[in-house]
């Protein structure tokens, strides 16, 4: 599972998430557009760059807005590490006109709610509130994109406050050390390899010039996508994102990511010795990026894999006691990422026994492919996914971002039932075969200080 980090009401917590696309990009038998209500749906272009995108819907006098902002992980360099995230709390503490703590305070007092999340490609904002609070909202968000506030004393308490999140989410984490340092192994060029939070020595040098200069660059009105969901009227919010948003400047288009990770040639692996009761695997291969027209039938081949307790994973390694627990997850983002599995041991297991045990699970359908039985159950819980997702206007909103930012096209959501439906069994299989290399994965483990590992023979 990938780990974001969430913007929480207290001190920020890191917690393990599914990226949206996970959940919602999958398959509806016999969806349409019209079924979900997807005429509805408006976009519009302002005249900076900004786009919207609104999704009426009036079964509850709520709205869910997310403004999507294309800044991650992928966007920083060495030196500015970090900085995607720290904005995640910048951006709720205060601007010229409002001092720290006072978006929360009018946006509560709205009946709203609010939250954020930082990947290694977005920084996305959200906001839940009533209907008749649009305007109010609007405000508060035109504000922090126009007035942000880079106060000395401000930034240097958040400084402290991303310290100790790194501190108890990372250093002092198994999990957290096993996820970056795998991460830093499985890139040697792509900035994929950079940790979300940052690295300890940049997070202690960030500069208020690289604050300002990272704000410009990346929190202009042509990097952000703004998706309304819920008890709103397009024209109400055009013009309303006309007058709060229109006079936003635009900005130079932020610098492309170049650089593309070679081709790896060999198995990469790590052991990290710390104390540890229950050793950790983590397994993880190159994988293809969000757009790339094979994710169909890898969301169903992990569905095989994984989803549930029928699943070959949870049969061949749960049920037998070789792990407590394994937790797939796909990373999709805009470049090619990759297919993790993380496997929690019983204490004192070998860790070799452990991954046999995941290479012959899945060397099994790189060789012999799945059922029909088993692709028929993923797509029926895909498509219980998919009405879990668009049943809410949260789900809506967080979906139609996901396909418009990471897919170009919100349209491609409704054009999900024919692509899954079109999978086969042997498309499920050259996935796995194209995934599953041993020269194209990276393995580290967590073990206690005294134990004895060995390479482990594909």
């Amino acid at each position: 599972m990938m780990w974001l980090f969430l913007r929480g009401r207290r001190p920020r917590q890191r917690f393990k998430a599914l990226f949206t696309s996970a959940c919602l990009a999958m398959l509806a038998h016999g969806a349409s557009a019209t079924q979900t209500g997807a005429e509805t749906i408006v976009s519009r272009t302002l005249d900076n760059g900004m786009k919207i995108i609104v999704w009426p819907d009036h079964d509850i006098p709520n709205v869910a807005l997310y403004n999507f902002v294309r800044a991650g992980g992928r966007n920083e360099v060495p030196g500015i590490s970090g900085l995607s995230h720290f904005f995640e709390h910048m951006m709720f503490n205060g601007t010229s006109t409002l001092e720290p703590g006072e978006f929360d305070r009018i946006m509560e007092a709205n009946g709203g709610s609010n939250n954020a999340y930082t990947s290694a490609d977005l920084t996305v904002y959200q906001d839940w509130f009533p209907g008749r609070a649009l305007e109010t909202i609007f405000e508060l968000e035109a504000d922090r994109l126009a007035n942000l506030s880079f106060d000395p004393k401000v930034v240097e308490s958040e400084r402290g406050v991303v310290t100790s999140e790194r501190r108890s989410s990372v250093d002092n984490s198994n999990f957290g050390v096993l996820y970056e340092q795998m991460r830093a192994t499985a890139y040697t060029a792509h900035p994929y390899h950079i940790p979300v939070i940052g690295w300890p020595s940049d997070i202690e040098a960030w500069t208020i010039d690289d604050l300002r200069n990272y704000f410009t660059t990346y929190y202009a009105p042509n990097n952000c996508t703004m998706v309304i969901v819920g008890d709103v009227e397009p024209d109400d919010v055009f013009g309303l994102a006309d007058r709060y948003f229109g006079a936003l400047a635009p900005q130079d288009p932020p610098p492309q990511v170049r650089t593309r990770e070679p081709e790896q040639v060999g198995e990469r692996r790590i052991v990290i010795a710390r104390d540890v009761q229950t050793p950790l695997v983590g397994v993880a291969y190159k994988s293809p990026a969000a757009a790339d027209e094979t994710g169909p039938a890898i969301d169903l081949l992990m569905s095989i894999l994984a989803d549930g307790e029928s699943s070959r994973l949870h049969q061949a390694l749960i049920e037998t006691g070789i792990a407590v627990s394994i937790e797939p997850y796909r990373h999709e983002g805009f470049d090619p990422g990759l297919t993790w599995f993380f496997m929690t041991l019983p204490q004192g297991a070998d860790p070799r026994t452990a991954e046999q045990a995941l290479y012959s699970v899945l060397a099994s359908i790189v060789e012999q492919g799945v059922t029909n039985k088993e692709l028929d159950r993923a797509k029926r819980l895909s498509n219980a996914a998919f009405w879990r997702g668009l049943a809410t206007i949260n789900g809506k909103a967080a979906a139609l971002g996901d396909f418009e930012v990471f897919h170009g096209d919100y349209r491609k959501l409704f054009d999900a039932p024919e692509r899954y439906d079109a999978i086969d069994a042997s498309a499920v299989q050259a996935a796995a075969a194209s995934i599953f290399d041993a020269h194209r994965r990276t393995v580290g483990t967590v073990i206690a200080p005294d134990a004895r590992t060995q390479e482990v023979q594909p």
